[in-house]
């Protein structure tokens, strides 16, 4: 199945750099919003895929973007859509007519909702949607948003779009301007849209030294106990602190994360099924290999007491998921330590922010974060 050009009219064309010109008027040129792109839906019976035909240019892409979100990455697509994904895999890509340059992209699947007020609606959602992706939106190079948000509603107004009832984008972050322009556009096509807060992910930014950050960003308190719990673990207990590389066995450090991720509170038991146990190893083979995966343990006398599942990427500490035994070594805070312990690894290796992701649990806030806005957006027909 080739994939199918959305329909364009008039005489208007692109130059090289993808700025729009009328061929009325060739000295003129327009704001980007209205630029017309060429849009290639890549559907569930394409073959190769879009994700394979895009392969070459997709992290490039997602680096001209505004937020450069690991989560948006061709691995973390890929991975989560194998794993994870059901429904039909839709995957549009906006490019300039004339240069062919790659302006966008929006990785999609339908599904039918099968409960709730809305079941039996067919609903578009971004590849990655909704739980084990904190950060998702649509792909555009900075300044080309707006361009591609009107050439996805064009399509989705167009006989060569599925079906659909509902167009759902969770997991905005508060740097996206999905949230902020593409309401407006929905409007204008007589779409109704639904705009709200959907989370929150505290972080912070890191200076350049450890002790700077606890003085500055911590308060008086805190600073305080996170250097107690700190000396008083290396004063009663032997300490180990290791990231997992190629010179482990994969599987096994997975297996004693997910222990220790599942022992720490039932919730988190909860969520660790067998299916979401495949996807942790799945995309932590996926990161080793790209060198993003920071699979961190702390030991304390020989024994693991406490994990943190991270990723580093694009100078930013993503902090994933982490887990400890309440019951062992609970005297000597090993959850603080590690915490600790990660917070200076990303100072030293030069990261800019820390990020925690979603959820605003206190202890977040007690290391220094600030609120940092997950938006969601809603569209009807």
């Amino acid at each position: 199945m080739q994939p199918r050009p959305a329909r364009e009219e008039g005489t208007q064309f692109m130059s090289s750099d993808c700025l729009y010109r009328d061929a009325s008027a060739p000295n003129t040129t327009t704001n980007r919003v209205d630029a017309p792109l060429l849009c290639l839906a890549y559907g569930p019976d394409a073959q190769p895929d879009g994700f394979q035909v895009l392969g070459g240019e997709w992290n490039d892409l997602l680096a001209r973007s505004r937020f450069n979100s690991f989560f948006s990455t061709l691995e973390w697509q890929t991975t989560w859509w194998s794993s994870l994904g059901k429904g039909d895999l839709w995957i549009l890509a906006f490019r300039c007519p004339q240069s062919g340059e790659l302006a966008g992209v929006a990785a999609l699947f339908l599904h039918q909702i099968e409960s709730g007020p809305d079941a039996g609606r067919r609903q578009f959602n971004l590849v990655g949607c909704i739980e084990v992706s904190d950060y998702l939106d649509i792909i555009a190079a900075d300044g080309w948003e707006g361009a591609v948000h009107r050439s996805l509603l064009t399509w989705l107004s167009s006989p060569e779009a599925p079906q659909w009832d509902i167009l759902d984008l969770c997991n905005l972050p508060e740097a996206s301007l999905t949230y902020q322009i593409l309401p407006g556009i929905a409007e204008s096509f007589g779409l109704q849209v639904r705009v709200n807060q959907e989370d929150t992910a505290p972080q912070f930014s890191l200076p350049l030294r450890y002790d700077e950050y606890l003085q500055e960003q911590v308060d008086k308190k805190q600073r305080h106990e996170i250097r107690r719990k700190q000396r008083r673990a290396e004063r009663e207990a032997e300490v180990g602190f290791y990231i997992v590389d190629e010179r482990h066995v994969l599987e096994a450090e997975i297996d004693d994360f997910v222990a220790l991720q599942r022992a720490s509170r039932a919730d988190k038991a909860d969520f660790m099924t067998p299916e979401m146990r495949r996807f942790f190893l799945a995309i932590a083979r996926q990161m080793l290999e790209a060198g993003t995966l920071r699979l961190m343990f702390l030991t304390l006398n020989g024994e693991k007491a406490a994990t943190l599942f991270a990723f580093e990427y694009e100078r930013r500490f993503w902090l994933y998921n982490s887990g400890y035994d309440p019951d062992a070594y609970a005297q000597l805070s090993p959850g603080w330590v590690i915490l600790s312990y990660a917070i200076q690894y990303a100072i030293a290796t030069g990261c800019r922010v820390f990020d925690f992701m979603q959820g605003d649990e206190e202890y977040k806030y007690r290391f220094g974060a600030h609120d940092y806005k997950v938006m969601h957006v809603s569209v009807r027909r």
